[in-house]
């Protein structure tokens, strides 16, 4: 392509984008409205948010909306409205495995983000987006009472994580391929002023790919067991040990598979206690030196960075019936996972934008040698409109997801969460022999999203319950030292029924 029209083509670009093209949306500053609302328990102000940041067609709206909606439907306990939102991003993401067996080089990029932006690269979903995505999908069949549905998404999980590692190699490969054609640097670190300690950072470094978590399998385990299905139980809970091996006491679940007998009239509960939203993506612009004919000239050009919420922290141990103590492990850490994806994204990151800001440069030079100091400053200004980086995440995945395990009593319960900001407390049910209890603290607000119970014969859970947002409480009772309650399991399934208990101060 001649620079000539490459300049006509950014001056068009930029004349739309500062007109409010679609390519300038910003989603780090819609997400922290939406996200902002929901920590402050304004559900259903946050979904009229979300539609009014996307209009048209529901089939005509991207993943991201879907995978949002998904989430906040979640929240109220809509979980046929919740899945069947989700059903939509999931048809998206086999478009995309469909492509990756067909035409795997239009995952690579594509010209709109080689001369504008990667804001106009199509929205595919992060990887582990990919495979939370069916995870989440399983627990509201759950909470729907249908196990046999949560068994499909459990077994697509395993199908998506296969075909991610075969796309991620490849794309490695072209990632240096294109590198070492074009003589590019493509690590991270050549980067002159941007934060490496994000990638640096022992959570992030401790993972084994930025895909796989060991809730999604643990939660596989899980469902397996309470089905009966044993020998498909052992993996999903080997792998979750193999993706966390500092967490011993995930081997617990495993060991007792087989030889731990179920109390009567007990359940073996399942909690899932999920802490703060994903992070946030931030574009960042960083000067980069690019040939421009016999010289050397700067182009600033943006990359996304993420800022953790180092205020989210995961709760250590939950209280039953104000005597009962049951430690909680942080097994998913959603936050480090963005970082470690975006840490393996960066070749082929760093790539677009180099070729990108030596097309960028040749313009700003010929748009100087042809129209003098003010040809330079419009081309100078067409290249700063233009340059943003990809805000573009699922923003109301929770940051930590912590799992608890143990054999209750049936029937009702009042479930104390003790932090930094007092004690809560909720009122729960559970019966049958398995039950998933799941819970998000966002800020000031709590949600359990509860099991209604089945038959026996039903193999089912049923989740039914409206959600409260709980304000930040005063501390009602210390949780105090008490030992462990004793984790069980069997096969079969469960029920809850909810009841939200709303704190006052």
């Amino acid at each position: 392509m001649r620079y000539t029209s490459l300049a006509g083509i950014l001056t068009a670009a930029a004349a739309l984008l500062l007109s409010g093209c679609g390519s300038m949306r910003s989603y780090d500053n819609e997400l922290k409205q939406t996200v902002g609302m929901v920590k402050s328990g304004s559900i259903s102000t946050a979904l009229q948010e979300l539609e009014n940041n996307n209009t048209g067609k529901e089939e005509n709206k991207d993943l991201l909306y879907f995978f949002e909606k998904g989430e906040l439907l979640r929240l109220t306990t809509e979980y046929d409205n919740s899945n069947q939102a989700w059903m939509f991003a999931d048809a998206k993401v086999k478009e995309w495995e469909e492509t990756t067996k067909t035409s795997p080089e239009k995952l690579f990029g594509n010209i709109g983000s080689f001369i504008l932006n990667d804001r106009t690269r199509r929205y595919d979903g992060f990887d582990y987006e990919k495979v939370l995505l069916t995870s989440r999908i399983a627990l509201n069949h759950i909470s729907n009472g249908d196990w046999d549905k949560a068994r499909t998404e459990i077994k697509k999980t395993h199908e998506r994580e296969a075909i991610i590692a075969q796309v991620r190699e490849k794309q490695i490969e072209e990632a240096k391929a294109e590198a070492e054609k074009k003589n590019v640097k493509t690590t991270y670190k050549e980067l002159k002023g941007y934060p490496v300690e994000i990638f640096d950072d022992p959570e992030v470094t401790k993972l084994t790919n930025g895909y796989q978590n060991a809730f999604t399998h643990y939660l596989a385990g899980f469902a397996y067991e309470a089905l009966g299905e044993k020998s498909l139980a052992a993996p999903g809970y080997r792998k979750a040990m193999e993706l966390r091996p500092d967490m011993p006491s995930l081997g617990s679940a495993l060991e007792k598979l087989d030889n731990q007998k179920q109390r009567p009239g007990y359940t073996d509960v399942l909690f899932v206690v999920e802490a703060g939203t994903a992070p946030a993506r931030e574009s960042m612009q960083i000067p980069v030196p690019v040939p421009l004919g016999r010289g050397i000239g700067v182009v600033s050009i943006s990359f996304p960075v993420i800022h953790s919420d180092k205020s989210t922290a995961a709760l250590e141990q939950l209280m039953v019936d104000g005597k009962d103590s049951i430690s909680l492990d942080q097994i998913t850490n959603i936050d480090a996972m963005a970082r470690r994806s975006l840490k393996d994204e960066m070749p082929g990151i760093i790539g677009r934008n180099v070729v990108r800001a030596i097309a960028k440069g040749a313009m700003q030079k010929k748009a100087g040698d042809r129209g003098g100091l003010l040809g330079s400053l419009l081309a100078t200004v067409l290249t700063v409109a233009t340059e943003q980086a990809d805000e573009r995440s699922w923003r109301t995945l929770p940051a930590l997801i912590s799992i608890g395990r143990a054999q209750i009593p049936s029937g009702n319960h009042q479930m104390t969460l003790a932090g930094v900001q007092g004690a809560k407390v909720l009122d729960f049910t559970v019966s049958g022999s398995h039950a998933v209890v799941p819970v998000r603290l966002m800020s000031g607000s709590t949600y359990l999203m509860q099991s209604k119970a089945p038959t026996l014969e039903s193999n089912t859970i049923v989740a039914n319950a409206e959600p409260i947002a709980l304000p930040t409480a005063t501390a009602l009772n210390p949780v105090e030292e008490m030992s462990t309650s004793s984790v069980k399991k069997s096969n079969i399934q469960s029920e809850t029924a909810l009841v939200g208990k709303k704190l006052k101060k």
